[in-house]
């Protein structure tokens, strides 16, 4: 039986398809910026003197890396309510993209850390500037400009993932694709234009990111 396709419902989508893309953007800028901020901490203490730190952080990537993300959102938004810790569903999304996106970007930054050589550190140490000094002023800034493709591309993966969080009620571009789709009966033409939505978001997160690491970090490093 022949499929007739129908966009006239697309007129009134345009809103809430607006709104949840608005809603993704939101959540991926808040977790892009919480993320990295943790990434750069948990890289600092992965490759710092205290082994203790460095077995913690280390545990903490290995658990979120080898689980999936649906199962880390749920945990805190159905699981952590039986501690008495009731989240709002924004507020657990951004939880949980955060951790996410941190235990990723640790070992991304971690790797760019290993990636500076020691002449550098010991350079700084030589001019008298302490260890924290090296690193925000010497180690870190070469080690972002190292890594930044990778960590878009993991910013990029976690807004793709995002789509999740629809499964908490976030209204966010699934969750109105869900909400137009149960109106319309015209799933093939609301996830298809979805898709797009998606992609177009993508594509221009791409490019503000890629804007971001020319202007920012490179020719940041000495």
């Amino acid at each position: 039986m022949a499929y007739n396709l129908n966009f006239d419902w697309l007129s009134q989508a345009a809103e809430p398809i607006a709104r949840g893309a608005v809603a993704t953007v939101g959540l991926i800028a808040v977790t892009a910026v919480l993320g990295t901020v943790c990434s750069i901490l948990g890289a600092a203490a992965v490759r710092g003197r205290s082994p203790l730190l460095r077995r913690a952080v280390g545990s903490y990537v290995e658990l979120i890396r080898n689980t999936p993300f649906l199962l880390q959102l749920f945990f805190i938004f159905f699981g952590l309510p039986s501690l008495g810790l009731r989240l709002d569903p924004a507020i657990a999304a951004i939880l949980a993209m955060t951790i996410n996106l941190s235990a990723y970007g640790t070992e991304i930054v971690a790797a760019g850390l290993d990636a500076v050589p020691n002449g550098q550190k010991e350079a700084g140490r030589a001019l008298g500037l302490r260890s924290a000094q090296v690193f925000i002023k010497i180690v870190l800034p070469q080690a972002l400009k190292v890594i930044f493709p990778a960590l878009q591309s993991q910013i990029i993966i976690m807004m793709l993932e995002s789509a999740a969080v629809s499964q908490i009620s976030v209204r966010e571009l699934t969750y109105e694709a869900d909400m137009l789709q149960a109106r319309s009966f015209r799933a093939f033409e609301t996830y298809f234009i979805i898709t797009m939505v998606y992609l177009a978001l993508s594509f221009c997160l791409r490019r503000l990111l890629g804007f971001t690491g020319r202007t920012y970090l490179i020719g940041a490093a000495p």
